[in-house]
């Protein structure tokens, strides 16, 4: 990696922690120089403003809990233990911060509802990929007999993602992470229900 591109790198590893943590109205360019270090020209060598340094972080930290995802869901066994590793990846936002402010995109979605159309975008691009990543594992799952005939993917995909971006939600502004635990032990043990049965 060449010196810019370390830079730049850099600049987006402090600019997601500042955002997750201040969230994008009140993240100030000084807060941004102020947590790289460098001068206001050194960040628009690589960033021409704060909207374009904060959709790259927020694509930056998406990428972390991407990476996340696939070291937890990689070597699940069958289509319920992945569903179950869903469950473990939001546990462990809360129990290995990937940041400080929390899930990306629950802050994301929360902030930039209506006051920042690119950001909200991107927020759903994300969510949605985790939605079609639970409804593809629950048709697998089915076609493979590990999951049982009629469960809903998308509905379940809605579910589990409410309940458990909600548990974050509560665990970060309770400051503990009793709401992630009594979340994530219902939401395992309903997709305890979800196996397949074979016939007498």
């Amino acid at each position: 990696m060449q010196k810019g591109e370390r830079t730049r790198q850099y600049i987006l590893e402090q600019a997601a922690q500042v955002f997750s943590l201040r969230g994008y109205h009140a993240t100030s360019f000084s807060d941004l120089i102020e947590a790289t270090g460098l001068e206001k020209g050194g960040i628009y060598n690589h960033f021409g403003s704060k909207d374009q340094l904060a959709l790259a972080a927020f694509d930056y930290s998406i990428e972390m809990v991407r990476q996340r995802s696939r070291e937890i869901l990689v070597n699940q066994p069958n289509t319920l233990d992945r569903l179950r590793g869903v469950v473990e990846v939001f546990r462990s936002l809360i129990d290995w911060p990937i940041l400080p402010g929390g899930c990306p995109v629950l802050n994301t979605a929360v902030e930039a509802d209506d006051t920042h159309p690119a950001l909200r975008e991107r927020a759903q691009q994300a969510m949605s990929e985790w939605h079609s990543y639970i409804a593809r594992t629950v048709h697998k799952g089915v076609e493979r007999h590990e999951i049982r005939a009629g469960v809903d993917g998308d509905a379940l995909g809605t579910f589990l993602l409410s309940t458990l971006e909600g548990a974050v939600m509560m665990s970060k502004l309770y400051g503990d992470s009793v709401h992630m635990e009594r979340a994530a032990t219902f939401m395992l043990t309903y997709l305890d229900t979800l196996a397949y049965e074979e016939e007498n």
